[in-house]
């Protein structure tokens, strides 16, 4: 082969004087270098980056603030209009880890999403599964299946993958919520859909009703509307209320007190949201949990393979991610790459939280390395 050909291979491996190695020669420099035109690269060359002692991300502990996410979100939406084309006016945050890509994590994105008063953000429908979370305001209605699905502070709005979807503002000032999605791990495995849907809403759709026909069926403790228990992907019910969420945290921290169990660990109080249809994870992709973490309380520090990204519902505290520490407030997200240890301090009270807790919004990629059995998790008792 000639040298030109040789520049163009992808494949570069370098002859290295290590123990663990082949001794260098002439004969081994040829090897690798056949090894670069016929496209192959050997394993004793790459093991330890393929196949570490332990999991190795490449994405960085980081943080976000929702003060500037929210500055630049408020510019973009006096700048760039809502349409065909950009489908949302949506701002994805890029892990310093990642290159540049729009990905939180590996496997995750998310967003800041933002819609001015009275816009409308097109009909889609994508393979992707989806969420909304609504850290402050209201005002905006999300129409699923053509149902009209109120957004308000604290709400945890689920989408599953292939389901139309569009949003309305009816209010007379902007709104701003979270997005997350599976995007980076479709694109990964090359599995994405797409579909452009209508271009206006109907009147009907333009609705703002106080509950959603979702809700209406599929939101009562316990209950199962027996006419609708055909089998599906993902949670029927599209929005879980903030009411809701809130009492079942103050109950697990009340039964505590009262010297009952409840609680992961003390002063700590963790919710999961889960389909009332099968009790699972709401979407197959994506978990999603709310944490409780009561003023003075410090968290064990806890490993987990995959990747998680927080937002801070309310309250204020000091988060350790690696060897990485921030202190957080209201609206703060930050991410958890997979296997670095997590441990959060509560420095919140009245002045700044309604519970007077740190309560934080968590989704995470579990519900795809439990289907794959590549689910670990270590917590590091009594270093509190």
């Amino acid at each position: 082969m000639s040298d030109v050909n040789a520049t163009r291979s992808p494949v570069k491996i370098a002859a290295e004087d290590r123990p663990d190695q082949p001794p260098l020669s002439p004969d081994l420099e040829d090897l690798y270098r056949g090894f670069e035109q016929a496209l192959l690269v050997p394993l004793w060359t790459e093991i330890g980056d393929l196949m570490p002692r332990h999991p190795r991300s490449s994405a960085r502990p980081h943080r976000w603030e929702w003060s500037e996410l929210l500055r630049l979100a408020g510019r973009a939406g006096d700048l760039v209009p809502v349409g065909r084309g950009g489908e949302r006016r949506a701002i994805a945050l890029a892990n310093p880890g990642l290159g540049g890509k729009p990905y939180a994590t590996p496997t995750l994105w998310a967003a800041i999403q933002y819609l001015m008063p009275g816009e409308d953000a097109p009909e889609h429908r994508h393979s992707q599964n989806a969420f909304r979370f609504v850290v402050e305001g209201e005002g905006v209605w999300t129409v699923v299946e053509r149902d009209p699905v109120p957004m308000r502070r604290g709400d945890f709005l689920p989408q599953p993958g292939l389901h139309w979807h569009a949003h309305h503002n009816a209010a007379g000032t902007p709104m701003a919520w979270i997005d997350g999605l599976d995007i980076p791990f479709q694109y990964g495995v090359e599995a994405q859909f797409f579909d452009v849907g209508r271009d206006t809403l109907t009147d009907d759709e333009h609705a703002t009703p106080d509950r959603s026909r979702s809700e209406r069926l599929w939101g009562h403790p316990g209950l199962a509307p027996v006419s609708q228990l055909a089998r599906h992907q993902g949670t029927p019910l599209l929005c879980y209320r903030w009411a809701d969420t809130d009492a079942a945290l103050s109950d697990q921290l009340a039964l505590e007190r009262e010297g009952h169990g409840g609680t992961v660990e003390p002063g700590h109080a963790l919710v999961r949201y889960t389909d009332p249809a099968t009790a699972g994870d709401v979407l197959p992709t994506i978990r999603a949990q709310f944490h409780r973490i009561t003023a003075g309380v410090e968290t064990a520090p806890r490993r987990e393979t995959g990747s998680s990204v927080y937002q801070v519902f309310d309250g204020s505290g000091r988060v350790t991610v690696g060897d990485r520490s921030w202190t957080v407030t209201r609206g703060d997200l930050f991410v958890v790459p997979s296997w670095q240890p997590l441990s959060i301090r509560s420095e919140a009270s009245a002045s700044d939280s309604d519970s007077g807790a740190l309560d934080l919004f968590q989704f995470s990629d579990a519900p795809i390395l439990t289907k794959l059995d590549l689910y670990r998790s270590h917590t590091e008792k009594g270093s509190r």
